[in-house]
């Protein structure tokens, strides 16, 4: 006969390895699996996307002691997308881990992370719906596709996921506890993990303003005793500092590059993005949501690898279950919490497209949506249970059903590590270690995958889409015109800012005007996680930039020039208060003609299917009481009539050629109607469309 210490110790040793042990080994399996097939294929450790190499080099700079420079002496850059997860990287890159190395650090950080996330949605789902369905939720986490990938991909994604929470479940024990159980430990480890979340990613600023609505609700000692104002006064100090982890990470970077977004969010954002404004961005932002409910959710397109198909309705009936396991627990702020996790995933519909690296924007998110099925389950046990007590066994096996068919997507999840690591490892990481080996020192390689290259080839980089170079962001957004321009500006003012080489996709960067002599190339068939096929090495090529900063048109003296507009040119576009008027993105051209003067190559830079056109001429250089002589460099269909305007009133009417590439044509506008601040529109026939490239004015 056992005794009763013997039994006692055995139920928790029984109770423990369930809480843990279970999923330790989960976890372990999983790692091993994986990790194996990625050394299998690669030979070597591998991250599965280019940017992990991002966050490794932001590590190494911290290392090295420039950190928030990509490279040393270059300016501060805000190219992560999380700001804790290189700082965390950063001691071990110190202390040995480099090269590949630090891949294995990422891999142990991230796979713990991904035990302590099954663990979390355990502890979040067993305080609604009990311990089966918390078993079911853990079980789930570990068989979710999504998060092995993440965690084998060497970024924050799982750590996020963790963090989110970790951080929803500690306040949700929070509210649930007697005020007088509510100890000062406890609220600093709260606000300690609204921190973390906030800093990890942009979106854990949800999670740390829900942590400070906490700390205002639920204050942490009963108003009694005379202490009430002091309990006041304390929790709305903890609830301060809730708020201020949510404003950290933008105050950080408006301290530190003078703007408090970062350049993911100049260069991905749909907000700011000045092609979407207004009706466009609302539908933009409408259709993304559609996407991510009908298309994501429900296992089709890009997330079948990872859900099976046909889950959309099921996942969303899993919200209400939330909510109704909520109220009838009495515990409807930890129902809010989960609600939150799940709702956040809607975030990244804000983004230019979430359809990015394997879905890794909407991952960490997926936490509430498991947690909602794990409820899900719960009340169907329940009702079944109505009928007869023992069918309540159904939440199990519903949780189990579940479990299955997203592990019956692993396998394949595995392979897609394995191969997607092969990929970036024969394409960007080897094209890095042969600018290593091939280009001198003070090579400047533009970029458009700035994280293995620049790691791995330990040479400056110039990020064309803005990342990591500051200030490129917003050109990239502006389109391939606008870079261009943008790059004429560059070679006339700081023509050192400029690349010496480029190690680009051809058809990303769009600009073969700059391409110079091919070098190299890297070319990849079997792997979707890339950019394309064919990665190429070029010598930088800059002699074509300024062959369309003067006109053809002859008479024409440059030095009677008072004012002129590069259109597409953001910077010149800016000073003269050129209005977009419905501009799209892509709508941007770079067109090439051979001057009729000299036949000469002229590269210029252009906004095509314009209606309208209006901006401010800055005519105060005129002489008194002289006209203002225009020349537009445009294109479009015969006959087209253009008519001009100049601060409201009619000046002339061009009609378009249509014989070239360009066109030049003048008009004059009068002394009478010439100020210093001109608006000059131009109005195009409904029927018709142009494509407009300069203005002079002289």
């Amino acid at each position: 006969m056992i005794a009763p210490a013997a039994q006692r110790a055995f139920a928790r040793g029984q109770h423990l390895f369930r809480a843990f042990g279970l999923p330790a080994l989960a976890v372990v399996t999983l790692a091993h699996e994986t990790i194996a097939r990625v050394l299998a294929k690669v030979g070597h450790a591998g991250a599965t996307l280019d940017d992990a190499y991002i966050h490794f080099q932001y590590a190494r700079a911290i290392a090295e002691g420039h950190p928030m420079r990509f490279a040393a002496g270059e300016p501060i850059t805000s190219g992560s997308t999380s700001l804790l997860w290189p700082l965390v990287l950063a001691p071990f890159w110190a202390l040995g881990a480099r090269d590949e190395g630090i891949v294995w650090v990422a891999w142990i950080l991230s796979f713990a992370a991904l035990f302590g996330l099954a663990w979390e949605a355990s502890r979040l789902t067993e305080g609604l719906a009990g311990k089966t369905a918390a078993f079911g939720a853990g079980a789930m986490t570990l068989a979710f596709g999504g998060f092995l990938w993440c965690a084998a991909s060497g970024m924050e994604v799982v750590p996020f996921a963790w963090a989110l929470a970790a951080t929803v479940r500690r306040a949700s024990e929070w509210a649930e506890r007697d005020p007088s159980d509510r100890s000062p430990r406890q609220a600093g480890a709260l606000a300690a993990m609204a921190w973390v979340a906030a800093l990890l990613r942009p979106e854990g600023a949800a999670v740390a303003l829900f942590v400070a609505a906490t700390f205002a609700l639920y204050p942490g000692r009963s108003p009694r005793h005379g202490l009430w104002l002091r309990s006041w006064m304390v929790a709305r100090a903890w609830a301060a500092a809730g708020v201020g982890a949510a404003v950290a990470a933008p105050a950080f970077l408006w301290l530190m590059t003078g703007s408090a977004r970062s350049t993911t969010a100049v260069a991905k954002l749909l907000p700011g993005n000045p092609y979407y404004v207004g009706a466009a961005l609302h539908a933009l932002i409408t259709e993304q949501a559609k996407v991510l409910v009908t298309k994501i959710l429900n296992g089709e397109a890009w997330s079948a690898e990872f859900l099976p198909r046909g889950g959309a309705s099921i996942a969303m009936m899993g919200l209400g279950a939330v909510i109704v396991l909520g109220s009838r627990t009495g515990r409807s702020w930890r129902a809010a919490g989960v609600l939150l996790l799940a709702l956040l995933m809607f975030a990244p519909c804000f983004y230019l497209t979430f359809l990015w690296n394997r879905l890794r924007y909407l991952w960490p998110f997926a936490t509430g949506w498991i947690i909602g099925l794990a409820c899900l389950a719960r009340v169907a046990g329940d009702a079944l249970g109505i009928l007869r007590p023992r069918f309540r066994v159904a939440t199990g096996i519903a949780c189990g059903v579940v479990a299955g068919l997203f592990a019956s997507k692993l396998d394949w999840v595995m392979d897609d590590v394995a191969q997607s690591a092969s990929g970036i490892d024969r394409q960007q990481v080897a094209l890095g270690r042969w600018a290593r080996a091939n280009l001198p020192a003070t090579a400047r390689i533009g970029v458009n995958d700035t994280g293995a290259i620049a790691y791995f080839g330990e040479r400056t980089t110039f990020d064309i889409v803005g990342l990591t170079t500051a200030g490129e962001a917003r050109y990239w957004v502006g389109g391939t015109a606008s870079r261009f321009e943008h790059y004429e500006r560059l070679h006339r003012s700081t023509p050192l800012a400029l690349p010496t080489h480029f190690i680009v996709y051809p058809e990303w960067m769009g600009l073969p005007a700059v391409l110079g002599e091919p070098l190299h190339e890297a070319t990849v068939t079997d792997s979707s996680i890339l950019g394309g096929q064919t990665m190429r090495v070029f010598v930088a090529d800059w002699s074509r930039l300024d062959s369309g900063e003067l006109p053809w048109t002859r008479p024409f003296d440059p030095h009677a020039v008072v004012d002129a507009l590069d259109v597409a040119d953001l910077d010149s576009e800016a000073e003269h208060e050129y209005e977009l008027l419905g501009a799209h993105d892509g709508e941007e051209v770079i067109r090439e003609a051979l001057s009729p003067v000299d036949d000469t190559p002229v590269f210029d830079g252009g906004r095509t299917h314009r209606r309208r056109e209006r901006f401010v001429a800055h005519l105060a250089h005129l002489p008194a009481g002289a006209a203002a002589h225009g020349l537009v460099r445009l294109d479009g269909p015969e006959g087209a009539l253009v008519r001009v305007l100049a601060n409201d009133q009619p000046i002339a009417t061009i009609e378009v050629l249509g014989d070239s590439t360009f066109e030049e044509r003048p008009f004059v506008v009068p002394a009478s109607v010439a100020t210093s601040r001109t608006r000059i529109e131009l109005r195009v026939d409904e029927r018709d469309a142009i494509t407009v490239f300069h203005y002079w004015f002289y």
